[in-house]
């Protein structure tokens, strides 16, 4: 008597995403409980753009003509944008990485039959997805206190495009510096001193082509312009459809370089696991 073996059936695409989209649904749940939070956030966007808008009326009524010919209401659009973009950006779902280094449950995690960087890049999607959906009500409380200008839909399309990249940049940055926590088994401190720098040569404070010279030119060749600065100058036209191109592939090349680091500290960290606790 012979026997047959089967070989398994291949899984499909779908089959091998559906447990990261769970990952994702579950985030999105958690974080929808938290409804104190949610209102906070608003309330805080709301608070921020109030005090931008008096501090760039003040500077602009001392300064003739605008800085790099951008108009105040071009500023202030630029910094509503930024705000509500800061509402996804500023979600880290990569500091699991140091909670579960500090709880020691890395160790098993490493074990399951998942990618670990995925299910922390999908539950992270997760609570950026609630956190999108806060755009709606801060745009509109928003709209009490600026007005902002609308572009094109085909400015609209590229700016989403732009944004989009510049959240899979600030993942992969998000998750270089947590891996830290592999070898000092706290990244915090590195994060905060990186994400310092970010918020200010990214331009989510300032534009970039507010600074002057040479020191414009190194600023808006730093990854950390793909993050803000590059969206927000297409949102105003500072970088005309004729540029596009060549922006994109600016921010994928960072996306890129970042996402070939990521391989290689995860691969080296995997080797290099210290359980710290019970």
């Amino acid at each position: 008597m012979s026997v047959v073996r089967t070989e398994p059936a291949p899984r499909s695409l779908g089959d091998l995403i559906a447990p990261y989209v769970a990952f994702a649904a579950k985030a999105f749940s958690r974080e929808a409980t938290y409804r104190m939070e949610v209102f906070t956030n608003i309330g805080s966007l709301v608070v921020r753009l109030y005090l931008m808008k008096a501090v760039w009326t003040a500077l602009y009524a001392q300064n003739a003509p605008p800085p790099a010919g951008v108009p105040l209401h071009a500023v202030l659009t630029y910094t509503c944008v930024a705000l509500l973009m800061s509402l996804v950006l500023e979600i880290d779902g990569t500091r699991a990485i140091r909670e579960k280094i500090r709880e020691g449950t890395i160790a098993t995690d490493l074990m399951k039959p998942i990618s670990l960087p995925l299910y922390f890049f999908s539950d992270g999607v997760g609570m950026t997805l609630l956190h999108a959906l806060l755009i709606v009500p801060a745009l509109l409380v928003s709209l009490t206190i600026v007005h902002i200008d609308v572009p094109a839909p085909p400015v609209l399309a590229a700016f989403a495009f732009s944004f989009l990249l510049g959240y899979l940049v600030n993942f992969t940055l998000n998750f270089l510096m947590n891996c830290s926590a592999f070898w000092t088994l706290e990244g915090f401190a590195v994060q905060l001193m990186v994400r310092w720098v970010s918020d200010l040569l990214s331009g989510q404070i300032v534009p970039l082509i507010f600074f002057p010279g040479v020191l414009q030119r190194i600023v808006l060749a730093l990854p950390f312009a793909a993050i803000y600065s590059t969206p927000l100058l297409i949102y105003l036209g500072n970088i005309p459809p004729g540029g596009y191109v060549a922006a994109f592939a600016v921010q994928a090349g960072w996306l890129a370089t970042f996402g070939l680091l990521s391989a290689l500290v995860w691969r080296a960290a995997q080797r290099r696991v210290v359980v710290q606790g019970g």
